[in-house]
């Protein structure tokens, strides 16, 4: 019985009179609202600005959580006896505020790129995160006093509570393929205020024609809202805005998924000439295109093609041409097909076959549907073949063999040059996904990948490191005989051979980079004169770099080079970070030099989301203590019948207050630390991150859920639980449940650090319902267990100490805040199997300080 309950007891006054049931569907349903807006602000920022902000997201969502857990904390005196309209009060202001903050967000003239000297862009990005921290205090603010008030049901509420969530990730993707981005905000807005409505309900207010407008106001949002007011307003810094700023420039076609915002644009008075890396010799240009964007960056080319090859010639000018003039006629794989021009350019060179693999299906759909006339629809030519998938799954589920396996030109060159994609995870260029790519080559057989200069070289010595390292691991003796790089005066191309390459193919390759002006970086045999010849720099980095690597020498290379250009594994799978921080000062110096694009900044700001998050979490835990504490000394010297018996609850608990931190807090990060690095392991397995994000989030939460309900059984409790007496049986069986659950959650995860590769590649050619299926069920037993700590633990701080338990849920929140973000630090450095390790060293120290 809680404490409030003894107190209407000994009243003699019925609790059910003014008491309202748990609205637990209404809990469920605002949940999934605010996990679906903490999803949908990563697709939304990710179109307007660039996809690290994504962590910021993370960051603001639990950040309030945890201010709501700590206002809950000081406040519920106050605000328990007004539950129901508290709680219907914050899911209004959810839903009103999800639509308001992201429109003043957008207000904001904010601009990273001048973050390091522009002192206002922090102030400016600081309110940017406030605005965004309103929805979430408010939706947090409903679900922690939900806690608090029946603090007797707390398994059966943090079921509803992490099952809606979990439901609302799975949502918000469906409905991402059907509506635009800004209509399933205005959703959200409306399930907000629905929320709130069937919150009336399930409490039985008396004032029953609230729900009734609070579903018409619903109603009403979703569309009279006008669409100006919330428009996406992108970056001024991103490809399309520039390009929309060219004389006549406009978008002719724009489609919307959640695997990104295609655009595409028309420019008939200043004309696309995407031909990235055109030699300077070329006396040809491309015909007419169309400029294809994702998300607002990442231009690809679509050109008009009519059947006639000499239309095409200038393909022949890229350094991508290069394996065509060392292999006769090869079979194809081009793998990030997007608007077709590697494909156009295996057909100008008379491949054989081809196959395209293109991730995007709007893509595919824009190029042969809706400008089919335009572009000749390349992917139905006779020796074509396309596929919609992710590159590494393909691969692993088709035994086919190549002569070329073609890595396109994937990224925009402003987005990689300054930094913006540090933190993006890619399984596209690590030494796994080489050693896949190798295999499915035949013999003679070349892997091709193309990638923008950048100065000091970076990201192809990262390739040209990860391809020795490849062949190394499968027992090649000499990589260095099989390895060659060319430069042009915008992109590199390097050459990885299924075998040594002859004579006769390095004497194509010079005369390739002759007749076109590109420089020769690195081929067996090659001289130091041969470098730097056309396209001169201040010293041959390329040539220089590339011995170094291939020297016994170069783990020293590693350790000194300005960048980090160690290989990314699957494990580290970060193979845009290239920051060291003894390189900073250095850069920084260089700023007002155009030093920018040097630094790789997003790094840096992680490390500052970090802080950030830190130093907010420490407040919202210690203040709310320090507050518990001081009612406590005050109950000590002026003590009073119902305020003594209150603030007495609250003394006694806080006495507890650090093994409740420390519990709180570790389960927190260990939650968050297992559900992050399996979420990264399921993505190759089920072709792409969206999936894995979807799948495994929403089998993860709704699996976790089940967990907790269970626990209530397994525990032999009901749906109200005694209040544990010192030593007795039902408190001495409370650990060991913990124990159990702990080994439970132990167990599952090594066993599956140590299965998971081995189980996939054998099962990753199975058609996608089935890999789905799959997925779900590993994570099953996984997730079920990890539901039973934080109820558990919730559940003995709400039957002996009811004042803490808004504060354990918002320590809670306020670990997972922190966690968030150095699950990504930590796996960057150490790799995702050492955050799995470092989650279950932390869920074994929760077991040892239960509270």
């Amino acid at each position: 019985m809680s404490l409030v309950e003894r107190i209407l007891h000994a009243a003699s006054i019925p609790i059910h009179a003014i008491m309202p049931t748990a609205p637990l569907l209404a809990l469920s349903l605002l949940s999934a609202a605010a996990l679906g807006y903490e999803i949908l602000l990563m697709r939304l920022f990710s179109i307007i600005l660039w996809h690290h902000f994504a962590y910021m997201m993370i960051s603001v969502a639990l950040l309030g959580y945890g201010a709501a857990g700590a206002m809950v904390a000081l406040a519920q005196r106050w605000l328990a006896p007004r539950f129901t309209a508290v709680f219907a009060g914050g899911a209004i202001l959810f839903g009103v505020s999800a639509v308001a903050s992201f429109a003043l967000a957008q207000r904001v003239a904010f601009n990273p790129l001048e973050i390091l000297w522009d002192p206002q862009q922090p102030l400016r990005l600081l309110l940017i995160y406030l605005l965004l921290f309103v929805p979430f205090f408010c939706a947090a603010t409903s679900v922690c006093l939900t806690f608090t008030r029946f603090n007797d049901q707390i398994p059966r509420i943090y079921s509803f509570d992490i099952v809606g969530a979990g439901l609302g990730s799975l949502a918000i993707i469906v409905a991402l393929f059907v509506l635009a981005p800004l209509d399933a905000l205005r959703l959200l807005g409306g399930v907000g205020l629905a929320a709130a409505a069937l919150a009336c309900i399930e409490c039985r207010w008396h004032r029953n024609w609230l729900p009734v407008l609070l579903v018409g106001a619903a109603a009403i949002s979703l569309t009279i809202l006008p669409r100006d007011w919330v428009a996406l307003r992108p970056s001024e810094y991103k490809e399309l805005s520039q390009t929309l700023r060219i004389k006549d420039a406009h978008v002719i076609a724009e489609s919307s998924s959640p695997l990104g915002l295609i655009t595409v644009v028309e420019s008939p008075l200043i004309p696309f000439r995407h031909a990235p890396g055109l030699s300077l010799n070329a006396t040809m240009e491309p015909p007419p295109q169309l400029g294809v964007f994702t998300d607002g960056d990442g231009l690809s080319a679509l050109n008009r093609y009519d059947g006639q090859r000499e239309s095409l010639s200038y393909l022949d000018y890229l350094t991508s041409a290069l394996p065509y003039h060392m292999l006769e006629r090869p079979r194809v794989l081009v793998l990030g097909s997007g608007a077709g021009a590697d494909v156009l350019q295996a057909l100008y060179h008379q491949a054989s076959a081809i196959d395209a693999v293109e991730l995007n299906p709007q893509v595919i759909d824009a190029v042969e549907g809706r400008f089919a006339d335009f572009s000749g629809k390349p992917y139905s030519a006779p020796n074509v073949h396309v596929f919609t998938g992710e590159a590494r799954s393909f691969i692993a589920g088709h035994g086919e063999r190549y002569d070329l396996i073609q890595v396109a030109l994937l990224d925009s060159f402003s987005a990689t040059s300054a930094g913006l994609y540090a933190l993006s995870e890619s399984y596209l260029y690590t030494v796994q996904a080489f050693q896949d790519y190798l295999r499915h080559l035949n013999p003679g057989g070349m892997l091709a990948i193309t990638r923008w200069v950048t100065l000091p070289p970076r990201d192809i010595l990262k390739l040209f490191a990860t391809g020795m390292l490849a062949m190394e691991g499968v027992g090649v003796a000499q990589p260095s005989r099989r390895l060659v790089l060319i430069r042009g005066w915008k992109t590199t191309t390097l050459l990885v051979k299924n075998g040594e390459f002859s004579g006769v193919e390095i004497v194509a390759l010079r005369n390739f980079c002759r007749a076109r002006s590109f420089d020769v970086g690195y081929y067996p045999g090659m001289h130091a004169a041969e470098a730097n010849r056309y396209n001169v720099l201040e010293t041959p980095y390329f040539f220089e770099a590339a011995q170094a690597l291939l020297s016994p020498d170069r783990d020293k290379f590693w350790a000194r080079y300005k960048f980090d250009v160690r290989p990314a594994t699957d494990d580290k799978p970060y193979f845009f970070h290239f920051f060291k921080w003894r390189s900073l000062p250095e850069l920084l110096a260089l700023k007002e030099q155009g030093g920018l694009p040097l630094l790789e900044w997003g790094y840096p700001v992680l490390i500052a989301t970090l802080l950030q998050a830190t130093l907010a979490a420490l407040i919202l835990i210690l203040f709310p203590l320090w507050m518990i504490r001081r009612r406590q000394r005050l109950a000590h010297s002026s003590p009073s019948s119902t305020t003594t018996l209150v603030d007495n609850a609250a003394a006694s608990a806080a006495l507890s207050g650090r093994r409740v931190a420390i519990y709180f807090l570790a389960i927190g990060f260990a939650f968050m630390f297992v559900e992050i690095a399996f979420i990264q392991k399921f993505i190759l397995f089920l072709s792409h991150p969206l999936y894995a994000v979807a799948v495994v989030l929403c089998a993860f939460l709704s699996f976790a859920g089940l967990g907790s309900r269970y626990s209530q059984r397994l525990q032999g409790g009901g749906a109200h639980l005694p209040s544990p007496a010192p030593g007795s049986r039902w408190n001495r069986g409370r650990p060991s449940l913990l124990t159990r659950a702990v080994f439970a959650i132990s167990l599952i995860s090594l066993l599956y650090l140590a299965i998971l590769p081995t189980l996939f590649r054998l099962l990753i050619s199975l058609p996608d319902p089935a890999r789905i299926a799959i997925s779900a069920l590993l994570v099953a037993p996984l997730a079920f267990a990890m539901g039973m700590p934080f109820p558990l633990g919730l559940g003995r701080v709400g039957a002996s100490a009811e004042a803490l338990v808004p504060w354990a849920w918002g320590i809670n929140a306020c670990a997972s805040v922190v966690a968030a973000v150095l699950a990504t630090v930590l796996a960057i450095h150490l790799g995702f199997t050492a955050v799995v390790v470092i989650a279950l060293l932390l869920y074994v120290a929760a077991a040892a300080v239960c509270p």
